[in-house]
Formats: C-alpha cells, structure tokens, sequence
C-alpha cells in the first residue's frame, strides 16, 4: 500500500457501513431476497428447476418462450442483486448447457437485455460473478440457522458445498476486515496499542479462513467438480472454447468478453494485500486489478480507500517496536499460509481430477451435467477466470511471503 502523492488530504477514518459493508457479514450481501415480485415469475420459475432443464436440455427451449421483461419494477439493492443472480445463473446454463463444444455465440434478447440493464443499475458485469455466486446466494434452511443456497446448478451437493464453504471463508473474513478499519484507525491517531491489537485479530481471521478452506474436502467431490461444475463458472474471455466472446442480442452487435466467477473476484483479498502492502508481479497485479471489475463498485472502492491510507508497513519500520513487527509478520505469513492451501486445494480440484478424467478414472456421484462423459478441456490448466492458475497462484504466494518485515 502506497502513501498518498501528499496533495490528498488526511483520509477519515474508515467505516463500513460507508463502503455497504455489514459488521456481521462483511461482504456478504446480509439476509438476501430469495423471491422476486410477482411480475419476475417467469424468471424465478426457471432458475429454480435449472439442474432438472439442464439436464433434460430444455433450457434454451425455455428460455426461448420466456418474455421478455422489463426491469423498471425491480427497486432497491436486495431486488436488484436477486435479478443480477438469477440471470447471471440462467446465462450460464444457457451458454453451457451443450457443454464447450456446444457453447452459443448469442444470448437472446429476452435474457441479454435485462441482464444487461441490472449489471448496469448495480455497476457490475453482464456474467456470473463472485459477487452473486457466493455474496448474494445464500440463505437460511431453518430457525436453526443451517445455510442453503437460493439457485443452483448441476453438481448437486458438491456444489452447494463448493458454494458454502467459499461463503464460511467470506464469513470468516469478517473480525479481520474490521481488523483492517481499527488498524488504519490507529495508525492515523498513532496509537500504537490499538494496531497492535488488531493486528492481532487480522493474523487470528486469516487463520480461521484457512481452516474454513479445508472443509472443501468434506463437501466436494473433485470429479463432480471438474467434470460438472466447473463448465458452469467459466466466462467467454480467454476461454478458448468461446474465442469472440458472446453477443448480447439487443445490447451490442459487437460480440463482448468477460471472466468467469474467480476467488481472485474476492474483494477480501484484495484489502489485506493493500493493507499489508503486498506487491505482485506485473502480470499478476495486471490480472488481479481486472478482477476489480467484478466486485460490487462499494467494495472495489473500499480497497481502493485503503490503499490511500498511509503505508502500514511503512508505520511499523518506522515505529522501531519489535512488536508491531512480529504482528505484522503473523499477518503476513498467515496470508501466505492460505495461499499454500490454496495451492493444495487447486492442485486436487483442478490437476489431478483433470489427469482423472483424462484416463477415465474420474467417477463423479453426481453426473448431471452437459459434461457428463466428456471432461472439459478448454480451460485445463487456466482458472474459470481465465489465469494460467497454478502458476498464477504460486506467484502471489511468493510475492506474499516476500512482503515480511526482515529481522
């Protein structure tokens, strides 16, 4: 995180509420809508039997029927967000319903153009995002407080699984990004006790989101993943099964390219790199501040805040406090820590159920999607988003690691 050009004026302290950021939640959307207004029936209607259409292939059929509606009714965030998830989720069954070698090069009009409308309203891109795929879909089963997702897709429990346990990681998130607020707080005041503790909090929730990572193993199965899931969350930039991209009928006669849902769309990471000062390669910085695009623009713009903020890492060196170095070197190797684990969790989703369904050994328990048979192949080495994955995550977490204080 780099000090201001010095013609800025000291930032106020941050707050979440600011950024639409929730104390309890984090950036996860609080309590969603699970159902929109009458008129959206139609919508609604489809998006909850989409695993059933997607596998009997009738969804386009569908979609073809559906009318086209206007969004004018759609009012306030909530309602918003609901739409955006629900045509996000219809998109991308649609497009990949067929599989890769089946993917359309035009989504109709009756689908293109309110998706595109409420992308706009909400300043986020016409595709399934991190942002609706986890942020906005989730809900409680019962009293109990036991979480379901609002709209699937094929995958069954692997992916309600897969959605869930990136939601408890976002959940987890929460004391270390009000960590972030009470350190930038602190440094601002030059109180060096209050940074010190929150410090602290921020290298305990970055631990706590590693240990919600490792229930991925409990919840999804990696040939599911691969072989069925995974088309579902792949976007039509470099993806070289849609190499001109999708035209949005009514939108654009020019064909438009966009990345599939990504944890790099994550704006969690994103803060603690700023607020720890963590500095990627070009290709990665270049990669990662894509994904920026993706992110609701309040939380692109609450990274964007602390990067104003003057240098922690900085304020520390300076401070001489043997201290306040060790707790900023906990924070950072915790962030390495994930980033290994990352590592592990990719290498087993992806690598080697990717070598799997090569040899046929993969045999997913659920296979009910267009990829049932036929492993996909467009994005083998890449992430849904569309980076070179593994080496892409290998680099931040060595850049990562080289953002520690030396003794």
């Amino acid at each position: 995180m780099e000090a201001g050009n010095g013609t800025e004026e000291t930032p106020l302290p941050l707050t979440l509420a600011k950024f639409q950021l929730s104390e309890e939640y984090g950036f996860l959307l609080p309590d969603p809508l699970t159902e929109l207004p009458a008129p959206y029936g139609p919508w609604m209607e489809i998006a909850h039997a989409l695993p059933q259409l997607i596998a009997s292939r009738q969804l386009r059929s569908q979609v073809h029927q559906m009318p086209q509606l206007s969004t004018r009714h759609l009012r306030g965030r909530e309602e918003l967000h609901l739409a955006h998830l629900v045509l996000g989720f219809i998109t991308m069954g649609y497009l990949w319903q067929e599989g890769e070698e089946g993917a359309v090069k035009v989504l109709p009009q009756n689908l293109a153009v309110p998706f595109w409308e409420v992308s706009q309203a909400l300043g986020l891109p016409p595709i399934l995002s991190h942002a609706d795929f986890v942020l906005a879909n989730w809900r409680r089963k019962n009293p109990n407080g036991n979480l379901d997702t609002i709209i699937s897709l094929p995958g069954g429990e692997s992916l309600r699984g897969f959605i869930l346990v990136t939601l408890l990681v976002e959940k987890a998130a929460v004391p270390g990004i009000k960590a972030i607020v009470r350190a930038v707080r602190a440094m601002l005041q030059h109180d060096e006790e209050p940074l010190h503790r929150a410090l602290q909090e921020l290298a305990h929730a970055i631990g706590d989101m590693t240990k919600a990572l490792k229930r991925m193993h409990d919840y999804v199965d990696p040939a599911v993943f691969y072989t069925v899931i995974r088309i579902f969350l792949s976007g039509w930039k470099d993806n070289p099964a849609m190499p001109d991209g999708l035209i949005y009928e009514g939108v654009s006669e020019e064909p438009m390219a966009y990345s599939g849902g990504s944890a790099a769309q994550s704006t969690v990471f994103h803060a603690f790199d700023e607020l720890l000062g963590i500095r990627h390669s070009e290709e990665s910085t270049a990669f990662l501040h894509r994904m920026r695009d993706y992110m609701p623009p309040p939380h692109r713009a609450f990274v964007e805040e602390i990067h104003r903020a003057p240098s922690l890492k900085q304020h520390v060196l300076c401070s001489g406090d043997a201290r306040l170095c060790a707790a900023f070197n906990r924070c950072v190797s915790a962030l390495a820590d994930f980033r290994s684990y990352h590592i592990t969790i990719i290498a087993k989703y992806i690598t080697v159920a990717s070598a799997k369904a090569k040899t046929g050994q993969a045999k997913p328990g659920d296979q009910t999607g267009p990829s049932a048979g036929k492993p996909p192949s467009a994005l083998e080495a890449k992430g849904t988003g569309g980076s070179h994955i593994l080496s892409f995550l290998k680099s931040t977490r060595d850049t990562t690691r080289d953002g520690m204080i030396s003794a």
